[in-house]
């Protein structure tokens, strides 16, 4: 009996990360048929998690007798970077469509490691650099590819490749303040930082948060609990019973479900060179992850 028990925990952590990985490859596709600014989508995805996550928030910060400052800070500007990130990407999913944008998006482990080299001074093996050099093949062959068949298109993916830099300060900050806060108190703070910012963007750009059909409010409402909410704790506790060096390159999945369900749903057909291009990225973020990994060993 205690055999069987302990074989259905095992399998868990894998059930949580493949239902976390079909959760955030669902999010551009929540983004395209809400048929809202890409930037609105993205406040109302980050507002609901923020106002479901804030019990098990405050919950885990009682226990944990109080929060690091220093902690509330990285989290805060971690913030701001995803906000950033949210802000270009989902504008570059409602331009280029759901998959390039999101695939390209998904480059920042390349900014990541070439930001440990510098800030945290870490030694990079040969195979980070290789990597590198596939991944930014890949996607030159996609970004040119677009610029050259359709200006909309070329704009979605170079606001794609452009999220990733912020993707990657997100990751930065979150790699610092990790070590002064647990998952969710370093989240929440930075889900709060990241939805104040979206707001004042949308204010700014003039775009509307209100008088959408009750089928958008229903995008905005899924896209927050299934992406921000399920996406978020099954990533997250996957993250807690599997080493980084599995969950980081499946993670990577994304955007392949993504194009699954953007092919029929939203009639987006990749072209050879898409397919050419996204192959040689995820192989590249492959091995800069391997190349990572074996540098800290």
């Amino acid at each position: 009996m205690t055999d069987t028990n302990t074989a259905g925990r095992n399998y868990r952590p894998y059930f949580a990360l493949v239902i976390g990985i079909i959760s955030l490859g669902l999010s551009p596709i929540f983004v395209r048929m809400a048929n809202a600014p890409g930037p609105v989508t993205s406040f109302y995805r980050m507002l609901i998690g923020t106002i479901v996550l804030a019990v098990p928030f405050f919950h885990r910060s009682r226990k944990n007798g109080g929060l690091s400052h220093r902690g509330i800070k990285l989290a805060v500007i971690g913030g701001l970077f995803f906000a950033g990130d949210l802000v270009l990407w989902a504008t570059g999913v409602m331009i280029g469509g759901a998959t390039i944008p999101t695939l390209l998006s998904n480059v920042a482990p390349l900014w990541v490691g070439i930001a440990a080299l510098v800030i945290f001074k870490e030694k990079l093996r040969p195979l980070f650099w290789m990597g590198l050099a596939i991944a930014m093949t890949g996607a030159v062959l996609i970004l040119g590819n677009d610029l050259l068949g359709s200006s909309a298109f070329g704009l979605g993916s170079l606001l794609g490749l452009l999220s990733s830099i912020f993707y990657c300060g997100y990751f930065v900050m979150t790699q610092m303040g990790r070590k002064y806060l647990s998952p969710m108190t370093y989240f929440w703070p930075a889900a709060v930082s990241g939805t104040i910012v979206l707001f004042i963007y949308c204010l700014i750009m003039k775009l509307p948060l209100t008088g959408y059909s009750s089928t958008t409010y229903l995008y905005f409402l899924a896209n927050g609990l299934i992406t921000q909410v399920i996406g978020y704790l099954a990533v997250n506790y996957a993250l807690g019973h599997l080493p980084a060096s599995i969950v980081s390159p499946t993670l990577l999945g994304q955007p392949v479900i993504t194009a699954l369900i953007a092919w029929p749903l939203l009639s987006e057909l990749l072209s050879p060179m898409h397919f050419l291009g996204g192959a040689a990225i995820l192989i590249g973020v492959i091995m800069v992850h391997r190349g990572k990994e074996s540098s800290l060993g």
